[in-house]
């Protein structure tokens, strides 16, 4: 059962399971501040768990929760409560957050889109070069998720993220190998970043061979913007 029509929700349409709710709908803007859009993504998670017992319950968060920066922010606390819901009214659950997804589609505004698009239509980059920002492959997730679920690693909250973080001046720096083009940049002595412990899932970025930053952001690079 698919909960959401977003980059995270359809990477499961093809491989979903009745025993298992994906819940992957709700508040995606880190930058929302509006009530009612956190209301309505509260009544739909306690309507999904009251009418689904019996079924696992992945919901999708976010590592943003460890930036030091946003701890007071309406996103993090909302996300926050919603994960505090689920392990108070779920049997069996499992909450990942997930640091920058990147794949076919979702949010124009997410980092890589926003990035690209800017990019092909030759504009000005403005780049914070204290910032950093974790990268991951969209199928990866999935990949980690159901490799979770077979290991019944549930009643846990899992960091699904790269083992390693960018600076954003490390990605503009492949992408410009990649395009093989000089970028337009208005380097900002600003920004920051937080790191980002994954423990639960080291092993499936070293099993794959998917250790080395560069390579790993190029074969992204390769599969969503050739």
């Amino acid at each position: 059962m698919i909960i959401g029509r977003g980059l995270l929700a359809s990477l499961f349409v093809e491989d979903d399971r009745d025993d298992t709710v994906f819940f992957a709908s709700g508040v995606s803007n880190s930058l929302e501040n509006r009530p009612e859009e956190f209301m309505r993504e509260e009544n739909l998670v306690t309507k999904t768990l009251s009418e689904n017992p019996d079924k696992i319950f992945i919901y999708f968060s976010t590592c943003s929760v460890y930036d030091s920066s946003k701890t007071e922010s309406s996103y993090v606390l909302h996300k926050l409560k919603m994960e505090q819901i689920i392990k108070n009214q779920c049997e069996k659950y499992l909450i990942l957050r997930v640091s920058n997804a990147v794949g076919n589609g979702g949010n124009p505004n997410l980092l890589m889109n926003y990035l690209i698009r800017s990019i092909n239509q030759n504009e000005i980059i403005n780049v914070h070069t204290k910032a950093t920002r974790n990268l991951i492959d969209a199928e990866d997730i999935k990949n980690i998720t159901f490799q979770l679920l077979e290991k019944s690693e549930l009643n846990k909250i899992v960091n699904v993220a790269y083992i390693q973080n960018y600076s954003i001046i490390e990605i503009l720096e492949i992408i410009e190998r990649f395009y093989d083009k000089k970028l337009s940049l208005n380097l900002i002595k600003s920004g920051s970043g937080y790191d980002i412990n994954v423990p639960d899932v080291e092993y499936y970025f070293q099993e794959n061979g998917l250790t080395d930053k560069d390579s790993y952001l190029n074969r992204i690079l390769k599969k969503y913007y050739s």
